[in-house]
């Protein structure tokens, strides 16, 4: 394909998914089944098109005066992939697979740029009905935060010390310039490229077959490190889902005591088994989902109950740009009550003196230190463990500052911390 289909492939795109109102990964897979003759390199420059209009959807329409999906395409050419007005304009020329020509407006816009004074939720391209939240959590950073939100997330990838340490994965995917992550000890980053560039395909690689490493970002990681899993204790992966933090669980405690894996979705539990295997995890015991029977025999005996809470994930904008797009009020609502009921199942299996880690990847400040501040007020036997504290225990180097100004809690972003966005807050139960 030419670079001027690639275009109109990817205005096509976004328009489907505006008039569907669905994912932009189901959206890409729709447009390549029915266009069969693109190739795989055609297939990732226009998803990497379509995602980039995603993530700046809300500056690029106000520049250009128009939130149609064509406007927003042409100005990401310019933003994102640093072209030139003017080569736009050569790319639009109205040809048989091109876009049509450009308008003197349409012109104007790509030369445009966001006005200083523009709303925070602009500068940010967030939405609207959230800037009061981000303002609440972040101040006058919030647009700042949004932005970082907006950019295009690193692969990053936690060395599974069960089989291998960082080193040998660095070795193994130097091809790809891999690097050691800032923080996590285990954590191996490589950086996606600009433009057209493929995102490497690291699960195809043989040291993931060989269970060397995970795909998991950098925050996930140093949330399973902050809850201060150890050899020998008996741990519960609550919200365990695919099993990515119950792997990095399972090596934290060197394959050791007794780990068990719950989640109320069968489906997303599924995945587990294999998972397992690969990593050369023994010491988990995967629950019955949905099954309350399980967790009842495991009341009052958990030196650490993890609950890796259904949220909004405003924290993965990076890697799920029109998710942010499709989050609504009442979406929002239904979270928190998710988050309350999880919370409140796990209360009770936690044993005196053991502890809570309450893990979201959302930024909003309702599903993170207000929920747990009313969790708190529900159980008043358990109290926070400052943030610092956590790290000092758990985690070589000094302790960051959490994004949101919290001495208590660590709240990871982008901007602050070059990672997505995670909130974690450990708590413990009085003896």
């Amino acid at each position: 394909m030419t670079p001027s289909a690639r275009v109109s492939a990817a205005i096509e795109v976004l328009t489907d998914i505006g008039a569907h109102k669905r994912p932009a990964s189901e959206a890409l897979k729709h447009w390549g089944v029915t266009h069969r003759f693109a190739g795989s390199g055609d297939r990732a420059a226009i998803g990497n098109l379509v995602f980039d209009a995603l993530r700046n959807r809300a500056s690029s329409a106000l520049v250009m005066g128009d939130d149609s999906p064509r406007a927003v395409l042409l100005r990401t050419l310019v933003t994102r992939w640093n072209q030139t007005p003017e080569e736009v304009a050569a790319l639009a020329d109205g040809g048989p697979h091109a876009p049509a020509t450009l308008s003197e407006a349409e012109l104007a816009g790509l030369k445009g740029a966001i006005p200083p004074d523009a709303p925070a939720y602009i500068r940010g391209d967030y939405p609207e009905w959230l800037a009061p939240a981000f303002e609440r959590v972040f101040g006058a950073r919030a647009a700042e935060e949004g932005a970082a939100l907006a950019e295009r997330a690193p692969v990053d990838l936690r060395a599974n010390t069960l089989k291998a340490n960082r080193d040998k994965v660095l070795k193994a995917l130097r091809r790809f310039d891999a690097q050691p992550t800032p923080h996590a000890p285990h954590g191996v980053r490589i950086v996606h490229g600009p433009g057209a560039a493929r995102s490497p395909h690291v699960e195809a690689e043989p040291g993931h077959g060989k269970g060397w490493y995970e795909v998991q970002d950098e925050a996930s990681q140093l949330a399973v490190l902050l809850s201060g899993a150890a050899p020998k204790q008996q741990v519960l992966d609550l919200c365990a889902g695919a099993g990515g933090k119950t792997l990095a669980l399972a090596a934290a405690m060197g394959n050791t005591g007794q780990l068990y894996a719950y989640d109320s979705d069968r489906l997303r539990l599924r995945p587990i088994f294999e998972r397992l295997k690969r990593a050369g995890v023994r010491n988990v015991q995967v629950l019955p989902a949905a099954e309350q029977a399980g967790l009842a025999e495991l009341e009052g005996k958990m030196d650490l109950v993890l609950v890796d809470a259904p949220c909004t994930g405003s924290g993965v904008w990076r890697r799920r740009p029109d998710a942010k797009w499709r989050l609504r009020p009442e979406v929002l609502e239904t979270r928190l009550a998710d988050q309350r009921t999880v919370l409140d199942q796990a209360a009770p299996l936690v044993k005196p003196g053991g502890r809570l880690a309450y893990v979201t990847c959302s930024v909003l400040p309702a599903e993170n230190r207000d929920q747990v501040e009313s969790f708190m007020a529900r159980f008043p036997d358990f109290k926070l463990v400052p943030g610092r504290q956590l790290w000092e225990r758990n985690l070589p180097g000094a302790a960051p500052a959490s994004a949101d100004g919290s001495e208590a809690t660590l709240l990871m972003t982008p901007s602050s911390h070059g990672t997505d966005g995670f909130f974690v807050a450990v708590m413990e139960r009085s003896v």
